[in-house]
């Protein structure tokens, strides 16, 4: 998973043609870590995708621009265009995230 380093850079997965799933995080956060052992099967599940991932720290503004309250969130964009979104407080299971992928409403070609 590619972490982002600057606005910039997201941008440029948020346009792409592939659908980029965001995982909005923090090292220090429990229930971001609870995720972070099936986080690598989830990626080869859905290896379509592209993941990339948010420290929620070293970027506070992006994630209040992306209504990002919660951590782990997961946001997806394809062509600039959000997909789907599984934001909340609440830790997330390896069922429930990659249910979430699974009903992702993404638009044909």
């Amino acid at each position: 998973m590619k972490t982002i380093e600057s606005r910039e850079e997201l941008q440029s997965y948020l346009n792409s043609d592939n659908v980029t799933v965001i995982l909005f995080s923090a090292d220090w956060c429990p229930d971001c870590v609870f995720i972070k052992p099936f986080l690598p099967e989830i990626e080869e599940q859905f290896s379509d995708f592209t993941f990339v991932y948010v420290n929620r720290d070293e970027h506070i503004e992006l994630c209040q621009e992306m209504d990002i309250f919660g951590i782990p969130s997961f946001v997806a964009f394809k062509s600039g265009k959000e997909v789907g979104r599984y934001v909340n407080k609440e830790r997330k299971t390896k069922e429930q995230i990659t249910s979430f992928l699974e009903g992702l409403s993404i638009p044909a070609e």
